[in-house]
């Protein structure tokens, strides 16, 4: 009996402990509101952002060069996040 109660005990602690770990980050949001752009926009704009937050070219290139809206995107994202760094 003695055994069991302190093995109930041992489990009650690890589930108490287990709901106070905190959840994995998620990514920060992009530092712009990109709401009503359309969605090619918005993934050249977050492509072009990481490439001047990492300073390395993070591009689709095919895309990059047949589709519009994500070649703008990535050209704003691009420069007004080097801008901030």
């Amino acid at each position: 009996m003695n055994g069991t109660l302190w093995r109930g005990m041992l489990v009650s602690a690890a589930i108490a402990a287990a709901g106070c770990a905190s959840p994995a980050p998620s990514a920060p949001p992009l530092p712009v509101n990109l709401q009503g752009f359309a969605p090619a926009f918005k993934a050249g704009y977050a492509d072009g952002c990481e490439s001047a937050r990492l300073g390395s070219a993070r591009r689709a290139e095919e895309r990059y060069q047949t589709d519009s809206d994500y070649a703008q995107g990535w050209n704003d994202g691009h420069s007004i996040c080097a801008r901030r760094k």
